[in-house]
């Protein structure tokens, strides 16, 4: 037997890294609206370092983590550098980067991103509607989240009638690249990832049980 098949894996966990460390609790505070439990906030001179479990039995765990970290001054040189040399944000935008903004602006998923896989339905609802909410009327989360919404891809009958009566997917018009599912994706500028260091690109999952083939597991064309 081969060492990479006696290997016994799982996820272990994901670094993320906010902006200024005034971002910080407000980044921390969005991760917990999502879902994530925090277990320790270390206070550090360039803000604060958080860990975020994906459920309570992962307390202890050394899988099923989240960190959250103020960006490293040299990544944050390097993203200038990267937006200087690209003319982002001017009328003189390189084509890449507007290139870039259109394919995410069609694909939520087609960059850099993770995902949290949500026990319920009616839980992932709750969290957007909670979200749409903070993002219009909380003073630190206002016009920072933004929310993308992927259904299932229709064809059974109790997934459609389930999701044309949701209070978040009923008037979805995005279909996921599988069935049986539902995407949702939470941009923000709290957390700096991808290309161009601007903002991160969080996606939460549900998916109908007992079905073999959903978004999940099958991806379809």
């Amino acid at each position: 037997m081969t060492s990479h098949a006696a290997a016994q894996l799982s996820m272990g966990h994901l670094a993320l890294h906010y902006a200024t460390a005034e971002d910080g609790p407000v980044a921390a505070r969005l991760l917990t609206e999502l879902g994530l439990r925090e277990t320790q906030v270390l206070p550090l001179p360039n803000g604060n370092f958080y860990r975020f479990v994906v459920s309570d039995a992962h307390f202890s765990r050394g899988d099923g983590i989240v960190y959250l970290s103020a960006l490293p001054e040299p990544q944050a040189r390097l993203i200038a550098a990267i937006h200087a040399a690209l003319r982002v944000g001017t009328d003189h935008e390189d084509e890449a980067v507007t290139g870039y903004r259109a394919m995410m602006a069609a694909d939520f998923e087609a960059s850099f991103h993770f995902a949290l896989l949500i026990g319920s339905l009616e839980a992932l609802e709750a969290i957007v509607l909670r979200l749409r909410d903070l993002n219009q009327n909380d003073p630190e989360l206002q016009g920072r989240i933004r929310i993308g919404l992927n259904r299932a891809r229709r064809g059974e009958a109790e997934v459609d009638s389930r999701l044309d009566a949701s209070p978040v997917f009923g008037d979805c018009t995005r279909y996921a690249y599988g069935s049986n599912g539902v995407q949702v994706f939470v941009e923000t500028d709290l957390i700096r990832a991808g290309q161009l260091g601007e903002s991160m690109h969080l996606e939460l999952d549900y998916v109908f049980p007992g079905r073999d083939s959903h978004i999940l597991s099958v991806v379809e064309l």
